[in-house]
C-alpha cells in the first residue's frame, strides 16, 4: 500500500513539472484574486482611504475627545473618556496606514495624468497629516511613507517641527486647489463610485481644500497671525481662485452603510447586543447645561430625556422614596448629602466624578449603565446607519465659525455677525432643524455679541460627534472655560497625546528630539516632556488654554 501511494505521489509532481515548466515563472507570482500596485486604478484603493479617514475622524469626536470636550461622560470604563487617563494608549499607526495607502493612490494618479485623483489625494494627505501633528505634535512628515525606498532614514523618520508639518499642509492645499480647479468633464478619469463624500464632484473637492486652508490658517493664527491673517484673507478675496464651503449641502460628510460593525456608525446597538457601548455615553452636564441655557433645540436631537425625573418634595413624610406616575419623589430626607439634579426633562453626568454609576440616586436594580435618572443619548445612537449618522470631516457650520472669528479679529473676512449667524443656521440645517432657526438666534443669548468666546462656544455646539475641532480650538483660545473633575488625572484638560511606547523605542534618536521640543509645564511635570500636559509649537507662548 505505501509503494503504491509513493508512486501516485511521484507521477503527481512529475506532472506538476511538465505542465508548469511551459510557463513563465513571473506568472506564478501573480494573485488572480488580487490588485497589481502597478497596473490597478487609483479608485481600487482611494474608496479605502476616504472611508477608513471617515471613521477615524468619528471614532475620535464621539468617543474619547467627547469626553474631553465634555459632550458626553461615561458612568463606567469611564478612564480614558472622563479622566483623560491615557497612559499612551493612542496610537498613530492607523492614521499612518491610510495615508501609505493615499500615497499609492497618488503616486499612480501621476503616473496616470490623473489630476482629480491627484487633488483629492492631496487634501486627504493633509487632512490626516493635520490630525496627526494636531493629536501629538511633531510628528514624521517628509520622511514619512518612504520605508521601501530610503533605507534607514526612512525606515525611522525624522520627527518634523509642527511648524513645518503646518507649512508642507497649506502649500499642498494651494497645489490641490489648482488640480482641482477644471470642470469635471474635462478629467480623463472620474471618482464617482470611490468618492463616498462627494460622487468625484472636483468643484465640491476645491472647496474642501480651501476651507482645511482656512482651518489650519487659523490653527497657527496665535503663532504667525500675519500668515494666518494673510492667507485667510486672500481665500476671502477671491471666491472664483479660491471657492470654500459656504452651504451645509456641501459639508465633507460621510454616511455609513450599516451592512457590518465595520461599517456603521460606532457604539450602535445593532451589532452590540448588550447595547453596552451605547448605554455607557451619557450626555455631560456640562453639555446639557450649555444647550439648557439657551433653549437650544439641538438637545431634543442629541439626547433623550430622563426616563424617571426626581422629584423632591418638603410636603412628603420623612423616608419617602416612591415612583408615581412615572416620576421618583423624594422626602428631603433621602437626598441629605447627596447631588441630586431634579430637571425634569434633560440630566447630564457631572465631569470625571468618582462613581458616575451611581450619580444621581441610580437604583442598585438598575445595574450602572441603565441609570434612568440621566438622560441617555438619542435612540437613533443606537442604529447602525441613519441620514443624521454621518462623519463630518469639515462642516459650513465650522468655516462659517473661522470666518466670524476672522472678522472678530479685524481681519477682511466679511462680516463677523453675518457669519457667526450663519454658522449657527448651517449647523441647525444639518440637524434638521432650520425652521428653529429664526427663534434661537434672536435669544439674547445667542444673538451675536461681538466676543471671541461666543463665536467658539457655539462652535463647541455645533461640533457634537466631531468634537476633535472643539479641542483644538479649545487648546488655541481657552474657550470654552471647561473645568475638570474630581477623578480627572490633571486639574486642567489635556492638549496633546503621548508618544507611544513602540516608536519612543524604535525610533529614539528622532522621537527623543521631538519630545526635546515640548514646553514642559506644572501639569506635566509628573510625566516629563511626554505628556499629555506638554505644550506643543502651537501653543508654546501663547499662554493658552491654561
Amino acid at each position: 500500500m505505501k509503494i503504491v501511494t509513493h508512486k501516485v505521489i511521484g507521477l503527481v509532481i512529475l506532472f506538476s513539472l511538465s505542465v508548469f515548466s511551459c510557463k513563465d515563472l513571473t506568472d506564478l507570482n501573480v494573485n488572480p484574486n488580487g490588485v497589481e500596485p502597478t497596473t490597478a486604478h487609483p479608485n481600487l484603493v482611494l474608496s479605502t482611504v476616504l472611508t477608513e479617514a471617515g471613521k477615524a475622524f468619528v471614532n475620535l469626536g464621539y468617543q474619547d475627545i467627547a469626553g474631553v470636550m465634555q459632550h458626553t461622560q461615561k458612568d463606567g470604563w469611564s478612564g480614558g473618556h472622563n479622566d483623560y487617563d491615557w497612559g499612551g494608549s493612542q496610537s498613530w499607526s492607523s492614521y499612518y496606514d491610510v495615508l501609505r495607502n493615499n500615497q499609492y493612490v497618488y503616486d499612480r494618479s501621476v503616473a496616470l495624468n490623473f489630476e482629480l485623483h491627484q487633488g483629492i489625494a492631496l487634501v486627504m494627505k493633509s487632512m490626516l497629516f493635520g490630525l496627526i501633528t494636531d493629536l501629538w505634535g511633531d510628528a514624521p512628515y517628509s520622511q514619512a511613507l518612504k520605508g521601501e525606498v530610503g533605507g534607514a532614514a526612512n525606515t525611522f523618520p525624522v520627527f518634523d517641527t509642527q511648524e513645518a508639518i503646518y507649512t508642507g499642509i497649506l502649500a499642498d492645499l494651494e497645489k490641490a486647489n489648482t488640480l482641482l480647479s477644471k470642470a469635471k468633464s474635462a478629467y480623463t478619469s472620474n471618482a464617482d463610485a470611490a468618492d463616498v463624500y462627494y460622487k468625484g464632484d472636483p468643484t465640491k473637492w476645491r472647496k474642501l481644500a480651501n476651507s482645511l486652508a482656512l482651518r489650519y490658517y487659523m490653527r497657527i493664527s496665535s503663532k504667525k497671525p500675519d500668515v494666518a491673517k494673510a492667507g485667510i484673507e486672500k481665500i476671502v478675496a477671491n471666491a472664483t481662485q479660491y471657492p470654500i464651503i459656504t452651504a451645509s449641502a456641501d459639508d465633507a460628510a460621510m454616511a455609513f452603510a450599516g451592512n457590518s460593525n465595520d461599517d456603521s456608525w460606532p457604539a450602535n446597538a445593532t451589532y452590540d447586543a448588550s447595547e453596552s457601548n451605547y448605554r455607557r455615553l451619557k450626555m455631560s452636564d456640562t453639555f446639557v447645561k450649555a444647550l439648557l441655557a439657551v433653549n437650544d433645540p439641538r438637545l431634543a436631537i442629541w439626547a433623550n430625556k430622563v426616563q424617571i425625573p426626581l422629584v423632591v418634595d418638603a410636603t412628603l413624610p420623612p423616608k419617602t422614596d416612591k415612583i408615581v406616575d412615572g416620576k421618583r419623589y423624594l422626602s428631603p430626607d433621602m437626598v441629605v448629602g447627596k447631588e441630586v439634579n431634579t430637571n425634569p426633562s434633560y440630566v447630564g453626568l457631572p465631569t470625571s466624578i468618582v462613581g458616575g454609576s451611581a450619580y444621581n440616586l441610580s437604583p442598585t436594580a438598575e445595574q450602572a449603565a441603565k441609570n434612568p435618572h440621566v438622560s441617555w443619548l438619542n435612540d437613533i445612537y443606537k442604529a447602525a446607519k441613519g441620514p443624521l449618522l454621518k462623519a463630518r470631516l469639515m462642516s459650513a457650520s465650522e468655516v462659517n465659525f473661522i470666518l466670524a472669528e476672522a472678522a472678530q479679529k479685524g481681519w477682511a473676512a466679511g462680516d463677523a455677525k453675518a457669519r457667526y449667524e450663519a454658522g449657527v443656521k448651517t449647523s441647525m440645517e444639518t440637524w434638521g432643524l432650520a425652521s428653529a432657526y429664526p427663534t434661537y438666534v434672536a435669544q439674547k443669548d445667542v444673538a451675536y455679541n461681538g466676543t471671541q468666546k461666543q463665536i467658539i462656544e457655539q462652535k463647541w455646539i455645533a461640533s457634537w460627534t466631531a468634537a476633535t475641532e472643539a479641542w483644538f480650538d479649545y487648546r488655541r483660545t481657552g474657550f470654552p472655560e471647561l473645568k475638570t473633575g474630581p477623578n480627572a488625572k490633571r486639574k486642567v484638560l489635556p492638549v496633546r497625546f503621548y508618544y507611544m511606547l513602540d516608536e519612543r523605542n524604535l525610533n529614539k534618536a528622532n522621537s527623543d528630539a521631538a519630545l526635546g521640543r515640548l514646553e514642559l509645564t506644572p501639569n506635566s511635570e509628573a510625566d516629563g516632556k511626554n505628556s499629555p500636559w506638554s505644550k506643543p509649537w502651537v501653543l508654546q507662548g501663547t499662554g493658552k488654554p491654561w
